[in-house]
């Protein structure tokens, strides 16, 4: 089983790229942040002629997740638990699975918090506190979770091109990794770098300053797998083709496969 995500920076300019990407990728499931459009533009039946199904929550201008599958999704949630927030930046929904189990897929496009000082960056740690305590109940219900999306957040130095100068800054403080660690504490596993050790790999580059040319990019896109699903779990890579297109999205796709 193949799972995918990629932050597209707009649906509606890169439905293109999104298109050929799953036809010569074929993943099982596809989840997608910043769909920047409001529900009724969303083009399901484009996708669904690819063999996709689709469930979303979108909102115009910003925000807006979903999730591409092979196989419908049942028990589909597009709110955070215990939060009321307007915001689209939460879905879930369970994957059946060839054993007859399901898997719970959790797609999320985390808070950007803008700066340390910030009123967004208090929002971005209430956001994450819900997360946690939502993933906590989720893996107590099902051993077989995987939690992906755009996390704004490093875990590590190597996931950063230039460690010193991102010191402190927003996506590198050290209190934003506490908070990815103390969510992963409650039972995930970054599935990527359990089979990548070296550095200068990333999923994300500004467009500005010839970010992606000059490889001066972060690592802020993620899937994270509960134990079962990190047992199960034969591979993880970036694939930066997409970022080499013609107006692509900032953010290039995290692809993760395991053997079910």
């Amino acid at each position: 089983m193949k799972i995918a995500s990629w932050n597209v920076n707009s649906l509606r300019v890169r439905l293109d790229h999104l298109s050929d990407w799953l036809n010569d990728n074929q993943p099982d499931l596809m989840c997608l942040q910043e769909l920047k459009m409001p529900d009724q533009d969303f083009p399901s039946e484009a996708l669904l002629e690819l063999g996709y199904h689709s469930v979303f929550t979108g909102q115009k201008t910003y925000n807006g997740v979903a999730i591409l599958s092979k196989q419908p999704l049942d028990n589909v949630v597009t709110d955070m638990p215990d939060m009321d927030d307007p915001m689209r930046r939460y879905i879930a929904g369970d994957y059946p699975l060839a054993s007859g189990q399901s898997m719970r897929i959790v797609n999320v496009y985390v808070p950007n918090g803008q700066a340390l000082d910030s009123d967004k960056f208090i929002y971005k740690r209430e956001w994450f506190s819900k997360l946690r305590a939502a993933m906590r109940e989720t893996l107590q219900d099902n051993p077989n979770v995987v939690l992906v999306g755009d996390f704004n957040i490093t875990p590590a130095d190597i996931d950063v091109h230039d460690p010193k100068r991102w010191a402190g800054k927003i996506h590198c403080s050290d209190i934003e990794r506490l908070m990815l660690q103390k969510l992963m504490s409650e039972g995930l596993f970054d599935t990527y770098r359990h089979f990548n050790t070296d550095g200068d790999h990333f999923s994300w580059w500004d467009y500005r300053g010839a970010g992606y040319r000059a490889n001066e990019g972060l690592r802020i896109d993620l899937i994270l797998s509960s134990s079962a699903m990190l047992n199960a779990a034969t591979g993880s890579h970036i694939d930066e083709a997409p970022r080499k297109l013609e107006r692509p999205s900032d953010h290039t796709p995290v692809v993760a496969e395991y053997s079910l």
